[in-house]
């Protein structure tokens, strides 16, 4: 692993600066909301849409709570909904689309035909369709992101399963007396690990990307929570009038997250994936 890491720092440093903004990302919402300097949802409205200061680092909102303390309090939520979402559509949409390009037949063509009625729908259209129907609550919109995430995993999986199940190593496992299962989470599985991998890293960032939309547009998390899309929707109205800080550091804070996941998808390419060192 420090062979693979000293090779990413000189091959791709811009991936090696990624995964410290992840990690980043990560500490912040493991400890944010502990160690921000004011109370995220404490109002003081006699300070009310105050510039960036000494006090206030990234200024005030509408009703005078510090946004900087906002911004890293609503890293735990965002980073929780992404991670949980992408969790559940991993493990269901990889053994699915692995058993559907390890057996074929029916199986394979009826979830081949329900992945392409999903997706010939806007992914975001059927999350906020799903939320709304629902609810507008966390765990709905973890299950509304996890559901649009599925056809990503199946059919990776389903086709590199697919390249693979007569490969020479899978027939020597078969001698070596491994059944159906043993070859299909023993061995093909972990040979598609490293795609698996940069498609987790995308799917976090845009998932992270799809929760903060459902908020902005009044579908996702409720108010008062600290969440980057309802700050940034709370901020909106703000930006004609001069006061740009608002909208912008969450804005800017989703931008980042979004970024740091894509490129951190290189990265953890590099690191896992020996034929991409050769």
């Amino acid at each position: 692993m420090l062979r693979s890491l000293r090779h990413l720092a000189s091959a791709r440093p811009a991936s090696l600066v990624a995964l410290g903004f992840v990690a980043v990302l990560l500490l912040a919402a493991i400890i944010g909301p502990s160690v921000v300097p004011y109370d995220p949802l404490a109002t003081n409205v006699s300070r009310s849409l105050e510039a960036p200061s000494f006090d206030h680092w990234c200024g005030t909102d509408q009703l005078g709570r510090d946004i900087f303390s906002r911004v890293v309090a609503a890293t735990r939520l965002d980073v929780a909904i992404a991670v949980s979402a992408v969790a559940i559509s991993f493990v269901i949409g990889n053994s699915v689309g692995a058993a559907c390009g390890f057996f074929g037949g029916a199986l394979d063509q009826w979830i081949g035909r329900l992945v392409d009625v999903l997706m010939a729908f806007p992914l975001f259209v059927v999350a906020m369709a799903m939320v709304a129907v629902l609810g507008n609550t966390v765990a709905n919109v973890i299950y509304a992101t996890a559901l649009i995430n599925l056809p990503f995993y199946i059919r990776f999986s389903r086709t590199e399963v697919a390249v693979r199940r007569n490969a020479g190593y899978v027939q020597a496992a078969r001698l070596g007396g491994a059944g159906d299962a043993g070859v299909l989470f023993g061995v093909l599985l972990p040979n598609i690990l490293p795609g698996l991998m940069v498609q987790m890293s995308i799917n976090l960032g845009w998932a992270i990307l799809n929760a903060s939309g459902l908020s902005f547009i009044g579908v996702g998390v409720r108010p008062p929570a600290p969440e980057w899309g309802i700050l940034v929707s709370e901020g909106a109205q703000f930006i004609l009038t001069g006061q740009w800080w608002v909208a912008a550091w969450p804005g800017l804070a989703l931008m980042f997250a979004v970024l740091a996941f894509n490129l951190a998808g290189d990265a953890l390419r590099d690191l896992f994936d020996v034929r991409s060192r050769a």
